[in-house]
């Protein structure tokens, strides 16, 4: 046991624990925004000793060796570019990032798991055009019925989203923590107010 307590504070120290960093593509524009792309520090130091990455911008704390000191990377730029992919899984993460995070009937948020619109008992298929975010007293209330029999309407008709358009959705819940260096890089192709 003490071995154990031993290991895991001198891999992580308590105060290199929280110094992710935040990964752009070549395009300098984040892998994902939701969830953020973000490395573990021990990471991101990783891909920059093996040339994977260059360093745009740095946290204060260092990380030493006994012939080398860096400072922690605290945004890193792909010197490859990565395609995105054009294809969006049908997961239940991405139905609820669809969807925002609410009940597709009545809007509340929280307590959501997904509904058939066309109940599978009644010939409804899993798919994009079928299947919504539904709070549990929605969906409980909605049962095996009909929408009309049920008495709820849908706020928006399911579909399938494009890659691009989940990816902006994703730009609407930023992590509990963004770095300051971070910033610059999450939000630059965003359209201004005049």
């Amino acid at each position: 046991m003490d071995g154990d307590f031993r290991t895991t504070f001198v891999r992580e120290p308590a105060g290199l624990r929280h110094h992710p960093a935040l990964v752009l593509n070549a395009d300098y524009r984040p892998l994902s925004y939701y969830p953020l792309s973000l490395w573990p520090w021990q990471e991101a130091v990783k891909a920059v000793w093996l040339d994977r990455v260059d360093i745009v911008a740095e946290y204060d704390e260092r990380v030493r060796s006994p012939t080398t000191s860096l400072r922690i990377p605290s945004v890193v730029v792909l010197k490859d570019f990565v395609r995105p992919q054009k294809r969006v899984a049908f997961t239940r993460f991405n139905l609820f990032l669809r969807d925002e995070f609410c009940c597709q009937y009545c809007g509340s948020r929280g307590d959501l798991t997904f509904d058939h619109v066309v109940p599978r008992a009644r010939g409804g298929v899993t798919s994009w055009e079928n299947v919504v975010a539904a709070c549990a007293s929605c969906n409980l209330r909605k049962g095996s019925k009909s929408l009309r029999q049920s008495g709820l309407s849908l706020r928006r008709p399911p579909r399938q989203p494009g890659a691009e358009e989940l990816r902006n959705t994703g730009r609407k819940f930023p992590p509990g923590h963004l770095h300051d260096s971070w910033l610059d890089f999450l939000y630059w192709d965003a359209e201004l107010e005049a």
